[in-house]
């Protein structure tokens, strides 16, 4: 049977067909071979490998469960991508060159003479202290408390992490179990908030910082920056608001105590309720357990601590007040010069400034200046009272400032009257006229030499009496002749410069100033110690102070050199300055010679005389071998008086003066005084009260 075209072709099975396929590609036919056919391979293989989903042959919910290859899939993905991302986020993390400001500022502490607490300044309470001062039970009691493990691991515990983190993303409450490093690393370079974003960022600074700085650093910085409570950072100022005394002194039992402030001061802290004090005592004893496990404390040694250390009450913190803040800002003010310290740096803190100030001589002077100041009535005698002030300053032999009386409330008034340049000395100025002329001589003639004078030596003490040059009358440039005045109006006849001192008789020192020189007159009053801003123009009034304002804390030293045999030394505040335990370098001030002894001795003689039968004589039974001098000025505008000891030298200045234009004004009636009473008086009457109240 014929049949069609084609007709007797059969169609070629699959399996044929791909066998053909096959012959075709190694006889060198066209194909889809290379790189392209090789990744298309792949894709198959992993086609094959992946699970289906929904997984075929189930049915119903069945379809959606996935399988356990599906689950490890999953994880591992999962792991992967988690490993990759922690891995990126660490690389890129930095430890932050700046720390919180709370972290880093601290304040400055300042203390008495006799080594107690004076006062603090500065915004946060904290003080750095190496690790080495900290007894190693007081740091066995933080570890026990806070991280046991702290020395040998790595910085972070994923247990702590994990339920912190479930708690900031469920709301729960804080969880426990961060290490120090954590706390360390929230505390200086992060917030305190709880969001998961926070505690990851804490877990990786906390690694790094493991990594790169020693266990001892990152311990010793968690322990300063840490807060305990009471205002305070750290544990050396911590151990000052509880104990009152240094983190160096403190015994394991305290320790402990201030261990458990770590984990929330406000609940532990006895001072604040009697449930706190239940807490604190609980804990106080589970970390004194938890010590002996820790190997921190043997058995024995717990033992011996059954009792609860109770902390002080919580104080005020030694805030500069009415009477202390003039003596922290002499003290600041010295120890920045003497320390060559920035005021930035000093402003951030961490300074122990111990000062010169005697304690009790503070006291007992505020107490003198106080007496003194009842007598003031600016209510019934505004005309005479009112701006009534007082200054006053005691120096030691060797330049140490003692005590000094700035003012009734430094809060209230910044101006210290003790340091103020704006009085004039008056005739409290005149030995260094009298030691200017027992040093160098006199002139009386343009030709001729210098001739020596002496306490002996005889002058004119009566009042209004023609101030001489070689030429003749000395006279001003109104055209008239200068001419000296007696307080009183007082003549005194002839009288030696020794008399005239002791009796502060003013003609003849005004003539001996000139006969002397008053550029030799300004010479010795600056090398005993005055500064060249508060001397006047040199003219007749210049050898009486009347042009003149130096400080009471100026006079106070420079009448010391005379007490110091001719030898000064300026005065000075802070005895020493020290900052984490190392000593600031300080330019102490180093007595120099500013006269000679004899000079020396002999203005002393003449000015223990004005004690015994001089101007001050009512003075003279306060303190055996006292030397004194008064002061007063023309216009009556000062009452001075600088009276010495063995012990100290002290300058008093009444005055009156608002503190809007700082112009001096009269004493005249002051305190319902007679127009008569001398300006001096009441500052002699202070300085014997407060001697009498030193011995």
């Amino acid at each position: 049977m014929a049949t069609g075209r084609g007709s007797g072709r059969r169609r070629a099975a699959p399996g044929e067909r791909r066998a053909a396929t096959g012959r075709r590609r190694k006889s060198g036919q066209r194909t889809t071979g290379g790189i392209p056919g090789a990744l298309a391979g792949v894709r198959g293989q992993l086609r094959r490998l992946r699970p289906a989903y929904p997984r075929p042959g189930r049915s119903g919910w069945r379809r959606w469960l996935p399988s356990w290859r599906q689950w490890l899939g999953a994880f591992l993905y999962l792991a992967i991508g988690l490993t990759g991302f922690v891995t990126i986020a660490y690389a890129t993390t930095d430890i932050p060159d700046d720390l919180n400001s709370f972290a880093t500022q601290q304040d400055n502490v300042y203390y008495w003479s006799d080594g107690s607490v004076m006062a603090r300044t500065g915004w946060v309470i904290r003080q750095e202290i190496p690790l080495k001062r900290v007894p190693p039970k007081v740091r066995g009691a933080v570890l026990a408390a806070e991280n046991a493990s702290f020395y040998s691991d790595a910085g972070v515990s994923p247990s702590g992490v994990l339920r912190a983190a479930t708690a900031a993303v469920t709301g729960g409450e804080t969880q426990g179990g961060s290490t120090i490093t954590q706390q360390y690393v929230k505390n200086v370079y992060l917030s305190q908030d709880r969001t998961l974003s926070r505690k990851f960022t804490e877990a990786l600074l906390a690694v790094k910082l493991d990594n790169h700085t020693s266990k001892d650093e990152i311990f010793q910085n968690y322990l300063n920056t840490s807060w305990f409570g009471r205002g305070t950072y750290g544990i050396q100022r911590a151990s000052h608001a509880y104990y009152g005394k240094d983190v160096a002194r403190l015994n394991p039992s305290e320790g402990a105590f201030l261990a458990s402030l770590l984990k929330g001061a406000g609940l532990y802290d006895p001072a604040l309720g009697k449930e706190n004090r239940e807490r604190a005592v609980e804990r106080w004893n589970w970390i004194l357990d938890r010590m002996v496990t820790t190997g921190h404390l043997t058995q024995a040694e717990r033992a011996t601590y059954k009792k609860f250390p109770e902390p002080t009450k919580s104080g005020s913190g030694d805030i500069p007040g009415a009477r202390t803040g003039y003596l922290v800002e002499l003290a600041k003010r010295h120890a920045i010069k003497a320390g060559h310290i920035t005021a930035a740096d000093y402003d951030l803190g961490g300074y122990q400034i111990h000062t010169t100030f005697d304690r009790k001589r503070t006291k007992a002077l505020t107490a003198a200046v106080h007496e003194a100041e009842k007598d003031f009535d600016a209510e019934r005698r505004p005309d005479t009272d009112q701006h009534a002030r007082i200054g006053a300053a005691s120096v030691a032999p060797d330049g140490r400032l003692l005590a000094v009386y700035g003012g009734r409330d430094f809060l209230k008034q910044g101006f210290n009257q003790s340091n103020a340049t704006t009085i004039p000395a008056g005739s409290a100025f005149t030995p260094f006229v009298y030691a200017a002329g027992l040093e160098d001589g006199v002139k009386r003639t343009r030709e001729g030499g210098r001739t020596p004078v002496s306490p002996a030596s005889v002058y004119d003490g009566d009042d209004k009496i023609a101030v001489q040059t070689p030429e003749g009358p000395y006279w001003d440039r109104s055209g008239k002749v200068v001419k000296g005045r007696n307080e009183g109006g007082r003549d005194w006849g002839k009288v030696t410069l020794r008399q005239a001192v002791a009796d502060s008789v003013n003609t003849p020192l005004l003539q001996l100033g000139l006969d002397a020189g008053l550029d030799r007159v300004e010479k010795y009053a600056l090398r005993a110690g005055l500064l060249p801003s508060s001397l006047g123009e040199r003219i007749p009034v210049f050898a009486l102070g009347e042009n003149s304002t130096p400080s009471a804390i100026r006079m106070a030293g420079a009448y010391q050199t005379f007490a110091a045999q001719g030898m000064h030394t300026d005065p000075y505040s802070v005895s020493s300055v020290t900052r984490a335990g190392d000593t600031v370098p300080l330019a102490v001030p180093r007595p120099a010679r500013a006269m000679s002894k004899k000079t020396a001795q002999a203005v002393t003689d003449a000015l223990r005389t004005t004690m015994t039968d001089g101007s001050a004589k009512a003075a003279g039974a306060a303190h055996p071998a006292a030397v004194g001098k008064t002061g007063t000025t023309t216009a009556n505008t000062a009452g001075w008086f600088v009276g010495g000891t063995h012990d100290e030298t002290t300058a008093v200045v009444v005055y009156r003066m608002s503190l809007k234009d700082l112009v001096p004004l009269s004493l005249k009636g002051l305190g319902g005084d007679a127009p008569t009473t001398p300006a001096s008086r009441r500052a002699v009457d202070l300085w014997t009260h407060y001697i009498k109240a030193l011995t």
